[in-house]
């Protein structure tokens, strides 16, 4: 499966710093940010280079076909993005830090000029996370950090592939790439889960049209289970959640609470185990994130990156599969209030 929360939209303040935010951070978002532009390397120089090693143009040569792709078959912006590269030499670009109330499944959220509020916080140094991490914690808050291997400025800057992003294969790239320039496309802010639901929809049709074209069957089967298998986990994770809204909502004690709170999570953990050895026929990409520990952090966050993917894919197929259409569909329904906005998404019943 590799990492569940694989991108972000960065923190990188490009309008001044605000109370939202302090001097410290701001100053490690843009260093951070600054180290990666400085470090790019043209795509097309690295594959005309006869010095690139050649795993790495190989790779780089398919980063161009999967970019050229984005803009003559999806209708994404044909800028600079994703047309240089870094090696960042480490696993993940930025840590992402999730924080929620013990016995609440809202998350907490960070407000930045030009990005808006989103529900984490990013750092590009893992220590720093950690350390932000165990003082929400002395709080009393639950929290999840988790590496991320991709990151969008929104097109503020002309965003590099970086080596995180060529981790596993040519469709996880081609993936990262159509999801991080959905973002350029269209962003609203304060809603992460609009945003992120609207950028999965673009990157899971962009990734099979891709795959189409390229007559890989195989490639697409292998995509289409891991789409099943995920759809199937985020049900799990969503049961899990409803169950837990209850216990929080029911009256009891803390104590009472605790308890049943944890026992809400093994069930999650029985259910997936029973899932992945019968109807997944031992399948074992999502042991990880079972295995680590489970709170309501970690169930919040997944339900950002989830909860409204099937209404952007059922909008797409009202608007006939043209891109541009969508595009246009999914600004309109952004301009609306927030408070009506998911509604209005799930009640089109037309593109226009």
């Amino acid at each position: 499966m590799g990492a569940f929360f694989r991108s972000v939209a960065a923190m990188i303040v490009v309008s001044g710093v605000t109370g939202c935010t302090n001097i410290s951070y701001y100053a490690q978002s843009l260093k951070g940010h600054v180290e990666i532009m400085t470090a790019r390397q043209d795509v097309g120089e690295l594959i005309e280079d006869p010095s690139t090693p050649e795993a790495l143009r190989a790779r780089m040569a398919s980063a161009s076909a999967i970019r050229q792709f984005a803009t003559d078959e999806l209708a994404l912006p044909d800028n600079n993005s994703y047309r240089s590269y870094v090696d960042v030499g480490r696993d993940s670009v930025t840590w992402a830090i999730f924080a929620a109330p013990e016995f609440s499944l809202t998350p907490r959220t960070w407000c930045f000029p030009v990005f808006g509020c989103v529900p984490y916080r990013g750092y590009f140094s893992k220590r720093s996370a950690i350390e932000t991490a165990v003082e929400l914690q002395r709080q009393g808050l639950d929290v999840y950090v988790t590496g991320i291997t991709a990151y969008s400025t929104l097109g503020w800057s002309s965003d590099p592939l970086l080596s995180t992003m060529l981790s596993h294969d040519e469709t996880y790239l081609a993936g990262l790439v159509f999801h991080e320039l959905a973002h350029q496309r269209v962003y609203v802010s304060d809603d992460s889960a609009f945003n992120e639901a609207f950028a999965v929809a673009v990157e899971t049709t962009g990734v099979r049209k891709w795959l189409r074209a390229a007559g890989d069957t195989a490639g697409l089967r292998r995509y289409e289970a891991d789409r099943k298998r995920k759809t199937q986990f985020l049900a799990l994770v969503s049961h899990t959640r409803d169950e837990l809204t209850h216990v929080y909502d029911d009256p009891g004690t803390m104590d009472q609470k605790r308890a049943a709170k944890t026992a809400a999570i093994e069930r999650l953990r029985m259910r997936y185990r029973a899932m992945r050895d019968r109807r997944w026929g031992g399948y074992r990409g999502y042991d990880v994130w079972f295995d680590a520990p489970i709170n309501n952090a970690k169930l919040a966050a997944t339900s950002v990156y989830g909860d409204q993917v099937a209404m952007f894919l059922r909008l797409f197929d009202l608007c006939s599969g043209d891109y541009p259409r969508f595009f246009a569909s999914v600004r309109q329904i952004g301009a609306l209030d927030k408070a009506h906005r998911a509604e209005a998404l799930k009640a089109a019943d037309t593109c226009d």
